[in-house]
């Protein structure tokens, strides 16, 4: 036994001192030729003269994936300090990807297929080799040994010894811990001279007002603006101004470099700080210092800060975490930092549906604010004049009360955070229960002549189906019925008070709120959306369709929609607020969703992110499901696509236009009808006389998911070759090959989520079955894309097309 150790320490002794001999030896140079390949467990890769650093492929945690990236060697945790990335993406491939360095073009990454993913851009002159430095900087060199291209040039998250930003340089965050793409804070240096921290709005690069700023700005006849951000081969951080001065980023006390590994990161969630680590790779990295000293503290003039909407910054340590409100709960559970959702529907409109005045509920939070969601500041006030008033205003979601001071506040809620030198007071409206549903409005003098009317129709349907005989008679009866009701009647022939909860307009007033029908949204086969504001309080905005009566059943689709939407109530469903039926005009007035439709969402120059997508997809699954099972009277929507769905303010997918939808009895399972619905999304059965069931949405909801999976329309002929062209075809020939990469087009966060990207694709192949009886119900897809329930192998979507 001892000798069994004795051997095992001679062996361990061997292979330090074989590494030590590799490390003394290694040059850190790289001659053209040479490649690394994305392999599993310890791929290969370069390393610098020290064997401090390593450039190659990094296996990216809890993934198939493989990161390319420069990091430290001798560490336990082989900290990233740079990554190679395409724009928003890292550039994370598939195993067996090779890296290549080529005299022309340097880096070349390309896939196991032989796809170029990804190079070194801008170089001017001809590769002789490259050297990973002790410094940790990758070097591209010509023949004069003049450098080419280096990653110190284009830095990601965090910047080294030795390296400086210059004037236009940045940093940028990462989206989490594990998620290298794009995050939302970057650190700039200003063509101005000054070093900011900013937030982005994603998906766009709209940059909102600094959080943090050295203030080293300057003018024409000043020489004290920063002209770049020094970080020494000493350790020591500054903003190097026109005049030689050194203006130090943060006062601490100095690390040695010689003893401790040093880096400076901007972190996914916005603290800039510089760590230290021992050389001996004992311990862990600890803060040096970090900017700004309490983030949850910086307001940003527009944006969401540094947490989500709604949601709560505390301080821990140095660092942020975020947390959302009691009766508030995050969007993405899987995003911590993420924007928080209300668990409760709350309105204007809402308020007045309740059967009780008695329908919320405070929570009291103390030194708690969201500083930049103000409507209305009350003076003087009290803590119980400032609840009360937030509580009779179906505006106000929060009313923060300090000084004698009260200033009520809207949803979405912006910058909240916690300050014990706020000495305040928050009443957040919480509804008590499960009071979100509509109930009936106030009697009026048509209610009984309304129920009259309801009665018979209810009767009808009970009797129907019963003979042919008995169905003539009950046919007779209720047309007479209806007549003497009809008869009756004090008011002019079109006003027609329906079951639900709707607001009845004149015409005069939407021709007004729309300012004369003046701002086009969008035109559909029965007519046309404007955007107007209704005079209710500092104004509401809403969208009017005005339906087109030169259409042959356009008041049939006026009819139904009143009916179906006015009797609906789902968090992803549009909500109709009123109509107006007087004369020949016809018009619907919904609620206006500011952030358009999936269409111009999914289709547009910048590509939504990938968790975004998905939340979509949960949100018209759900919206479905709720249409098929779960309201009153089943619905058939049959006209499921981008274009009719829209997304609000936290973009919540909330599907629209129910004119085309077909509505069923409680007692039904199917339907004949005309051909409805959108070339590309249109279920097979409508063009085999087959009965309509609501498998025709599943079918479209299928299509619907692959174009949200693949940022792409599920028929394109103009943008894309002939093999790509049909969306639904080419998906599944990727899926049979296992081209994963290629159905989302390299994208890093969804390749990151392989499992459920794998799942998602095969619901939506499940959902484009051509036998209506083998696509799942919308129950069961919710449960298949939540993971609930297990996604077998599908069959081929076509099996009839590929058998002729």
């Amino acid at each position: 036994m001892a000798f069994t150790v004795r051997l095992l320490l001679l062996i361990s002794s061997l292979f330090l001192v074989l590494e030590s001999l590799f490390v003394q030896t290694n040059s850190g140079k790289v001659d053209v030729g040479a490649s690394l390949s994305a392999t599993a467990g310890n791929s290969t890769s370069w390393l610098s003269p020290s064997g401090d650093f390593a450039f190659g492929f990094r296996q990216l945690e809890n993934s198939d994936l493989f990161l390319l990236s420069l990091w430290y060697a001798k560490i336990p945790d082989r900290t990233i300090v740079w990554y190679a990335n395409n724009g928003d993406s890292p550039a994370a491939v598939a195993k067996g990807s090779l890296l290549n360095l080529t005299a022309d073009s340097g880096l070349v990454l390309t896939s196991p297929r032989g796809v170029q993913l990804w190079k070194s851009e801008s170089i001017s002159g001809v590769v002789a080799f490259g050297v990973l430095n002790d410094t940790g900087n990758f070097v591209l060199e010509g023949d004069n040994s003049e450098s080419l291209w280096e990653t110190f040039n284009y830095p990601t998250h965090t910047i080294l010894p030795g390296q400086d930003i210059e004037k236009g340089g940045k940093l940028r965050s990462q989206r989490s811990e594990t998620n290298f793409s794009k995050g939302r804070f970057e650190l700039r240096m200003q063509d101005d001279g000054n070093l900011v921290l900013v937030t982005i709005n994603l998906p766009t690069e709209f940059v909102n007002a600094p959080y943090y700023a050295s203030d080293t700005t300057g003018d024409s006849n000043s020489s004290t603006a920063g002209t770049k951000l020094e970080f020494n081969s000493s350790g020591y951080m500054y903003v190097l101004r026109e005049n030689g001065e050194k203006l130090t980023i943060k006062e601490a006390e100095t690390v040695s470099a010689r003893s401790f590994y040093l880096r400076a990161t901007l972190n996914f969630d916005g603290v800039f700080a510089q760590y230290s680590h021992p050389r001996d790779s004992s311990g862990n990295w600890s803060v040096v210092w970090s900017v700004p000293d309490n983030i949850c503290n910086m307001e940003v003039a527009s944006g969401l800060g540094v947490c989500g909407y709604n949601s709560i910054c505390t301080l821990q340590g140095q660092r942020p975490t975020c947390a959302c409100p009691k009766g508030y709960s995050l969007l993405d559970p899987n995003d911590p930092y993420g924007n928080c959702k209300p668990d409760f529907i709350q309105g204007c409109e809402e308020d007045k549906l309740s059967p009780t005045n008695d329908i919320y509920e405070v929570q009291m939070l103390n030194n708690t604010d969201w500083p930049l969601s103000d409507f209305m500041q009350l003076n003087p006030s009290t803590p119980e004049s400032c609840n009360q008033s937030c509580f009779e205003d179906c505006l106000c979601a929060v009313a923060i009360y300090r000084v004698e001071t009260c200033w009520k506040k809207k949803l979405p809620l912006s910058n909240g955070r916690v300050d014990s030198g706020l000495n305040s007071q928050a009443f957040i409206k919480v509804r008590k229960g499960n009071l979100t549903l509509p109930v009936p409005q106030p009697p009026n003098p048509d209610d009984k002549k309304r129920k009259n009317q309801t009665t018979l129709i209810r009767v009808g349907s009970a009797l129907l189906g019963t003979s042919i005989f008995a169905n003539v008679m009950l046919s007779a009866i209720v047309c007479m019925g209806f007549f003497f009701i009809y008869r009756k009647k004090h008011v002019r022939p079109n006003q027609n008070v329906l079951d639900s909860n709707l607001r009845s307009f004149s015409y005069e007033e939407l021709k007004e709120a729309t300012n004369g029908f003046n701002e086009e949204l969008g035109k559909g086969a029965f007519g046309v959306v404007y955007k107007g504001i209704l005079q209710i309080g500092s104004g509401v905005p809403v969208a009017v369709k005005k339906l087109d009566f030169v259409v042959q059943d356009s008041e049939k689709e006026f009819k139904t929609e009143l009916k179906i939407i006015g009797q609906t109530h789902h968090k992803n469903l549009v909500r109709l607020v009123g109509y107006c039926d007087e004369g020949q005009e016809r018009l619907l007035v919904y609620e206006f969703l500011s952030n358009g439709t999936l269409a111009n969402f999914l289709f547009a120059d910048t590509k939504p992110s990938w968790k975004q997508r998905i939340d979509i997809a949960y949100g018209v699954a759900k919206g479905l499901l709720y249409l098929h099972e779960e309201c009153s009277t089943q619905i058939i929507h049959c006209d499921i696509k981008p274009q009719n769905i829209l997304l609000d303010d936290y973009y919540n997918a909330r599907i629209a236009d129910f004119g085309l939808a077909k509505l069923l009895m409680m007692n039904q399972s199917q339907t004949q009808t005309a051909i409805r619905g959108t070339n590309g999304y249109v279920a097979p059965e409508w063009f085999r006389n087959l009965p309509i069931t609501t498998k025709v949405d599943v079918y479209s909801f299928g299509v619907v998911l692959l174009e949200v999976i693949c940022c792409r329309r599920s028929v394109d002929m103009e943008n894309v070759s002939e093999e790509r062209a049909i969306l639904t075809d080419w998906v599944y020939d990727r899926y049979l090959e296992g081209v994963w990469d290629a159905i989302v087009d390299n994208e890093m966060e969804a390749l990151h989520e392989k499992t459920k990207l794998e799942r998602f694709v095969m619901v939506a192949l499940w959902c484009i079955q051509e036998d209506p009886t083998l696509r799942p119900t919308m129950r069961k897809v919710v449960h298949m894309l939540e993971g609930v329930v297990e996604v077998h192998v599908p069959p081929c979507p076509s099996p009839y097309s590929s058998e002729g």
